[in-house]
């Protein structure tokens, strides 16, 4: 005895992802009839399927190709050249290369995108091995999928929207710049396999042959920088030379050194490959875990321990503006359930223009309904023909610009940064050298946010794990201190040691250094202050008092009403003017500015002097000015009638602007009111109109969707009805081609169809069709024809009698059960052949073989 072992699937070379939704029929036939029979990949075509129909997509296909045909099972392997379809009423993932079935949600009717969930788990399984297709149909399903499979450098084509029967799915992943290929149907299967056949991917991978050519690959790095100012030799060689491979496979080029020179005589080449090098692995809400535990746990704390009025957060490697917003959006949602409200400022940067133009603007397509849930959609993006725009008061919150980690200096006084899969594509070094730029960067106690794969490594120091599956850090605080700011004073230099009281010496750190040396300068300033300098003030362009050194009880006093920093109120009357106007002055002309003998109604003995001037300030710094005020005691006490004084009539025309000023301010302030309950009320009818708006536009997207299953089901329904009209054709050619009496009759023996030539023996005509064999006569003789096909009925089986009609012709008649199925009858067929014509043909054959 012998075992027999079934053949277990071979593995396929690369898994097809094939996308269709309205009209694209005749578009997945093309591609199909066009497939080699032996390609060695394997083809899953995903569809908008209506969930109250039977699919007849096997049968259609397995007509058009000699490749396998076969219904998606759970758990079913996809083998190489076999075509795999998705069932109706199911999503499909796949893992390990096993297709995995769920029932759809019946809830999400309308908010249907099965192609970006198969493709996006395609990408996440199979990686390099993904290639996308998508053809014909409504909407932007699979947008977000061929975006997954570009971020593990797979393949992605896409059909001609010139060829399509509904441009909507290509037209939106051209828009958004994920094609590698635009094709017509019928030479997608050419492309396929030239680039699964192509050298480089049949070579072997373990030979690191690209990684071993140094010379060439300098030379494109090169290239790279002279062209977009970027180093990418500072990035992992592995992840860089992949996307590399890719280029040179797509391109049709056979190595390294031919790449180089294509890319030297076409500059469009360089910039591809700098695209396709910063492709960002990016949605909205990625991870909800994190962002859950983000949100209700660090988020939260970092809220309720924050003193400053506006809340500071940098998303680094940005990307198209996802994590950015979705930033935004937790930030929103967790202040709102704190009851607070604090200012937003999100810093998005990333190295890659068009990505950060694309976000800026913040139109997304529709596909973003599967990352977010409705109640925040709703009330962050608004629904537009193109997709979903984010809320204008969201994207005021976001500031976007083109950075370069690694180059350009980092942001400063952040709460919190995001920097997620980026990390892990540069080598150690420049991860070390932004660890270094996100901890000069952060706040003390300010939040670093990582991807699940990436890790501080050395910059421990600096950071303090928090979350272990997640990534999330805290900042320690302490500084670390380029070189050429170390301080080699003696009087400042406290990196050396501190002594205590128990004699014990203790080093400090990098933040603990800043700290104290901070205090002690603060305290040898109050001592100069006390001694030397006279009373000063810093205030910035708005007037606002920065800060006060000195005796300020007889300058300053503190205004009723409101509590503010404004120098022309806190001044007192005779210094007001002449400072106020000086400042403006000094910023306008950047020069110093002095008055003298201003003298006070205090009773002093001694004229004041004042001087201003500019204090030099940094680029991106606000101007600033310092104002010095002191007694001028080289002056004589007496008051010479050229003293510089505001006069009574000067103080009484100040007093009448002031109340103009008032006044104006009054009717200002009723104004705003005004308006501000108009738009109140224009916002309230705005909101319900927006309301109505998203019932609409919902209430679409549910007739769309049913729109797209039922035109698919109309154009299977057209091939099966081309099918039939085809076989009845025949079957009608073939009647009337035997030439004998037939009548068809259902269960009921009634009459379904008859041939021309029973009218010979039935008086029956095509109006006859329907009624039962028993009402209508024939010229049989000696026969009951109920009996006789009672008797075939049961059991099932074919008879046979010879009959003679009353114009003495002798027929020979078959009762043949009509069969529609295995052990399955739906009636029965009643032939009469003439006996005549076989004795005529007989005597005939006889005849011939006596001549």
């Amino acid at each position: 005895m012998t075992n027999k072992k079934t053949s277990k699937p071979v593995e396929p070379s690369y898994i097809v992802g094939i996308g269709a939704s309205a009209g694209g029929l005749e578009a997945i036939e093309a591609l199909v009839r066009n497939l080699p029979p032996d390609t060695g990949m394997g083809f899953v075509i995903v569809q908008h399927l209506s969930p109250d129909y039977k699919s007849l997509m096997v049968e259609i296909l397995s007509k058009k190709t000699s490749i396998p045909v076969y219904l998606a099972k759970d758990g079913l392997a996809v083998a190489a050249n076999a075509i795999y379809l998705i069932p109706p009423k199911m999503d499909m993932k796949i893992y390990r290369g096993k297709l995995i079935l769920s029932e759809k949600d019946p809830a999400q009717r309308g908010m249907n995108y099965p192609i970006d969930l198969f493709l996006t788990a395609l990408a996440q399984d199979q990686g390099r091995k993904t290639i996308g297709v998508i053809l014909s149909g409504t909407g932007s399903d699979g947008t977000r999928g061929l975006r997954a499979i570009k971020e593990v450098a797979g393949l992605t084509i896409v059909q001609d929207p010139e060829t399509a029967g509904f441009d909507g799915m290509p037209r939106s992943a051209i828009n958004a710049k994920l094609n590698d290929f635009v094709l017509s149907p019928d030479r997608i299967p050419t492309q396929l396999v030239q680039y699964a056949n192509h050298p480089i991917k049949m070579a072997d991978p373990s030979q690191n042959g690209l990684l071993n050519n140094e010379d060439a690959l300098g030379s494109l790095f090169q290239l790279l920088r002279e062209r977009h100012t970027v180093d990418f030799s500072q990035y992992k060689p592995s992840s860089v030379v992949r996307r590399i491979e890719r280029r040179i496979s797509i391109n049709h080029i056979d190595s390294l050194e031919e790449y180089v020179r294509y890319c030297h005589r076409f500059p469009s080449e360089v910039d591809q490959l700098f695209k396709e090098l910063l492709i960002g692995v990016t949605s909205f809400m990625r991870d909800p875990e994190a962002y859950h535990i983000l949100s209700t746990a660090y988020l939260t704390e970092l809220l309720k321990q924050h003193q400053e009025e506006e809340v500071r957060l940098w998303s680094a490697g940005c990307s198209t503006g996802e994590e950015a917003y979705s930033l935004a959006i937790i930030l929103r949602e967790t202040l709102k359930q704190l009851g607070m409200n604090k200012d937003i400022k999100i810093f998005a940067t990333d190295l890659d223009k068009d990505a950060i133009q694309f976000a800026s603007v913040g139109l997304y397509p529709e596909s973003v309904v599967a990352d977010l849930p409705r109640e925040l959609l709703d009330k962050y993006f608004l629904a537009t023909d193109h997709g979903y725009q984010v809320a204008r008061s969201l994207r005021e919150q976001v500031v976007f610009a083109q950075h370069n980690l690694l180059k350009d200096p980092p942001f400063t006084k952040i709460d919190m940064i995001s920097c997620r899969n980026l990390l892990i594509y540069f080598q150690q070094s420049s991860q070390q050298k932004v660890f270094d730029l996100f901890n000069f960067s952060l706040n003390p106690q300010g939040i670093l946010f990582l991807g699940s794969s990436e890790t501080v490594g050395d910059a421990d120091t600096f950071f303090e794990l928090q979350e272990k599956k997640w990534k999330i850090f805290r900042s320690r605080g302490l500084k670390r201190l380029p070189v050429h700011e170390h301080r080699h004073s003696e009087l400042f230099d406290l990196s050396r040691r501190a002594t205590f009281s128990s004699g014990k010496t203790v080093s400090f750190g990098g933040g603990m250094r800043d700290y104290m040396y901070d205090r002690l300068l603060e305290r040898f300033l109050n001592v100069i202050a006390e001694n030397y300098i006279p009373f000063a003030m810093l205030v910035n362009g708005s007037h606002d008092l920065i800060h006060v050194v000195g005796d300020s009880q007889r300058f300053l006093r503190i205004p009723t009403g409101k509590i503010q920093a404004d120098v022309s109120r806190m001044l007192i009357r005779e210094l007001s003017i002449p400072v106020t106007s000086g400042i403006q002055k000094v910023l306008r002309e950047k020069k110093e500015l002095s008055y003298s003998n201003i003298r006070l109604n205090d009773g002093g003995e001694h004229p004041i002097r004042v001087k201003i001037s500019p204090v030099p300030s940094k680029a991106g710094m606000e101007p600033l000015v310092a104002v010095f005020i002191d007694e001028d005691s080289s002056r004589p006490t007496n008051r010479p009638d050229n003293d510089y004084n505001v006069g009574k009539a000067t103080a009484e025309r100040i007093i009448d602007l002031e109340q103009e000023l008032q006044f104006s301010q009054e009717s200002l302030q009723a104004t705003v009111e005004e308006l501000e309950t108009s738009n109140e009320e224009l916002q309230a009818t705005n909101e319900e109109l927006l309301s109505s708006n998203e019932e609409l536009q919902s209430t679409n997207e549910e007739l769309q969707s049913v729109n797209e299953e039922l035109y698919t089901v109309n154009a299977e329904y057209q091939a099966k009805i081309t099918e039939l009209t085809e076989s009845n054709n025949d079957l009608d050619n073939l009647i009337s081609i035997i030439k004998m009496p037939t009548i068809y009759l259902d269960e009921n023996l009634e009459v379904r169809r008859i041939t021309p030539e029973t009218s010979s023996i039935f008086r029956i005509i095509k109006q006859d069709i329907g009624r039962p064999l028993a009402d209508i006569a024939h010229n049989l003789i000696d026969i009951d024809l109920e009996a006789l096909i009672t008797n075939c009925q049961h059991p099932k089986r074919e008879c046979a009698h010879r009959v003679h009609s009353k114009d003495g012709k002798e027929y020979l008649l078959r009762i043949i059960p009509y069969k529609i199925g295995s052990n399955a009858y739906a009636g029965i067929v009643l032939t009469f052949f003439d006996l005549a014509l076989l004795v005529e043909v007989c005597g005939h054959t006889d005849n011939h073989e006596l001549q």
